[in-house]
């Protein structure tokens, strides 16, 4: 179990709190409006009401001990980044911060956040694929020119092994991972052959995922 601490309890940052109680880790939430404290507080492991630009105030929540702070505040940007900014001189490992703009992002690289996020952006980018490519459950891009996907199987590659498909060849593209009833297989061998149902996590070129993604 890991210890987050989140701060901003908007929609992003309450979904993100509540999903990370579901995968099993303690989380500390902070917001300056006691309604989104008060909303949370039965969910996560401690809810507090406070202002994030308030050094004071987190060194007394003990934030320099959290392994991640996910700073998630809306609209205002100088609270943000101030609250990056005191994460940082406190110690705090690892500070992942949403940005609204390509400016406030800038701004939030130079004074050390450790991941910058857009959470509109990224979650656009997950639709456009699945809209392009049906068969296409989850896309993450790990940078301009890789990406990984979440594919449901083309029928036409049922019963075939990965060393039958030769899918590197054919899409440059590499089956990491299958899914099948509700269980993963890492790395699986070239012997492996596809099931109905089956999903695969891929990952490749861009241009690999897209001839894959156009196969189902």
């Amino acid at each position: 179990m890991r210890e987050f601490v989140v701060i901003g309890l908007g929609r992003f940052g309450s979904s993100l709190a509540r999903e990370l109680v579901d995968l099993g880790h303690s989380v500390l939430a902070i917001d300056a409006s006691e309604a989104k404290v008060q909303e949370i507080s039965e969910v996560v492991s401690h809810a507090v009401y406070a202002n994030a630009t308030d050094e004071d105030a987190l060194k007394a929540l003990g934030i320099r001990n959290f392994e991640v702070a996910v700073v998630s505040i809306g609209e205002d940007i100088q609270a943000s980044i101030l609250a990056t900014l005191i994460l940082k001189e406190m110690g705090v490992k690892t500070v992942v911060v949403k940005a609204i703009s390509v400016l406030h992002a800038k701004v939030l690289e130079k004074i050390g956040a450790d991941r910058i996020i857009f959470p509109e952006r990224e979650m656009g980018v997950k639709v456009a694929h699945s809209l392009a490519a049906p068969n296409v459950l989850d896309y993450m891009s790990l940078d301009k020119d890789y990406g990984i996907e979440e594919v449901a199987i083309p029928e036409k590659f049922i019963g075939k092994s990965l060393m039958d498909l030769n899918l590197r060849v054919k899409y440059g593209i590499t089956v990491i991972a299958i899914k099948r009833n509700n269980e993963l297989i890492p790395s699986p061998g070239a012997e492996t052959i596809f099931e109905n149902k089956d999903t695969a996590v891929i990952v490749g070129t861009r241009k690999g995922l897209k001839g894959f993604g156009d196969k189902g």
